[in-house]
């Protein structure tokens, strides 16, 4: 996958069930790379042993955080505000995106941490 965040350690701060995806949500992120992530949310389907999709929240010019959608084929930044430094507004809006992604429709995802 291009682009995919490397992740040297981070701590999980949620788990959804999202239709047949697992989208764990990450905090505390030291990567390997040059750019400096605040969150990244990770999206299994059911049976893979890799995330096909991820969201990325990166510092970007202050106080902005870009949020980055990264998949196999390529990364592209989809939004840039300073309330994704937010937990819950980053999460929120990462949902959004893998429901469009993955057009989920009616699925609600189910918190399990």
């Amino acid at each position: 996958m291009l682009n995919k965040p490397d992740i040297k350690r981070a701590i999980p701060q949620r788990r959804y069930k999202f239709g047949e995806f697992m989208v764990v949500v990450l905090g505390d992120i030291e990567s390997g790379d040059a750019v400096r992530y605040r969150y990244i949310m990770a999206v299994v389907r059911e049976g893979d042993a890799e995330p096909g999709i991820y969201l990325t929240c990166e510092q970007g010019r202050a106080p902005a955080y870009r949020l980055r959608v990264v998949m196999h084929d390529g990364a592209q930044v989809v939004a840039e505000d300073a309330g994704y430094r937010d937990e819950n507004v980053f999460t929120d809006a990462g949902l959004e995106i893998v429901r469009q992604i993955l057009n989920l429709g009616d699925e609600e995802p189910y918190r399990l941490l």
